[in-house]
C-alpha cells in the first residue's frame, strides 16, 4: 500500500486580528496618543486599538468634540448617539451615554430612542425627527429622499450639514473599528437599553 501526502502550495496565512496594544507604543504611535483625551491618565481601549497604525492614529478620524463645532452640543451628541446605535456599536454609544448625554441634556426617554425607536418617536422635537430621519437615511442609503432632504437643508445652514456628515462618517469609522476588533464595553461606560416589554410585544 502507498501513501501520499499532499502539500499545500499556498502559504498559511496569518491571521491578522485588530486587538487594542499595551504600551510601550513605537516612539512615533505614543508621542501622537499623549494628544488623545484621558481620564486621570487612562486610555481608552478603542484609542490602543488605533495604535495598531502610526497612519491612522494621525490621520484616520478627526476630532469632532471640539468647542468650535457649529452645532449644539445636543445635536451633536444625537447624530454620534443615533450613528453609533445604527452600526450597532455599543461600546461607542455608552461612553458618550456616560461622558456627555447630562450635559447635552438628553433624557433617558431619548437616550432609549436613539437604540430602539423611529425617527417619530414622542420624545423627539420636529427638527430632530428630521435629523434622526437623515441620519438613518445616510445610515442605510448614503442619501436622503427628497421630503427629508428639502427638511434637512431648511433646518440646519450649510456648514452645519457639512459637520452632521462629517460626525456620521466619522462614527461609522469609529463604530467599524470598535466592532471589528470586538472590544468590550468600558467598566465605566452604559450599556443599550433593554428593549422595553411593551414594545416587544408589539402593543407600542
Amino acid at each position: 500500500m502507498v501513501c501520499y501526502r499532499f502539500y499545500s502550495t499556498r502559504k498559511m496565512a496569518m491571521k491578522q486580528s485588530l486587538t487594542p496594544l499595551d504600551p510601550p507604543y513605537a516612539a512615533d504611535v505614543a508621542a501622537m496618543l499623549d494628544k488623545y483625551p484621558k481620564s486621570k491618565g487612562y486610555l481608552l481601549t478603542l484609542f490602543r486599538v488605533f495604535a495598531n497604525s502610526a497612519r491612522f492614529v494621525k490621520k484616520g478620524v478627526p476630532n469632532l468634540l471640539d468647542d468650535e463645532s457649529p452645532l449644539p452640543l445636543h445635536i451633536r451628541e444625537i447624530v454620534i448617539l443615533r450613528t453609533t446605535a445604527n452600526k450597532g456599536c455599543e461600546y461607542e454609544w455608552g461612553v458618550h451615554v456616560t461622558i456627555f448625554a447630562k450635559k447635552a441634556g438628553l433624557s433617558e426617554a431619548a437616550l432609549y430612542a436613539t437604540v430602539h425607536e423611529d425617527a417619530t418617536a414622542p420624545c423627539w422635537e420636529a427638527k430632530e425627527q428630521n435629523l434622526i430621519a437623515a441620519i438613518d437615511e445616510f445610515c442605510r442609503f448614503g442619501r436622503l429622499t427628497e421630503d427629508v432632504k428639502a427638511t434637512f437643508e431648511e433646518n440646519w445652514s450649510k456648514e452645519q450639514q457639512l459637520e452632521i456628515l462629517a460626525l456620521i462618517g466619522a462614527y461609522h469609522t469609529i463604530s467599524f473599528v470598535a466592532n471589528l476588533s470586538s472590544i468590550e464595553g468600558e467598566a465605566f461606560a452604559a450599556r443599550f437599553p433593554a428593549k422595553e416589554k411593551a414594545e416587544l410585544s408589539g402593543k407600542v
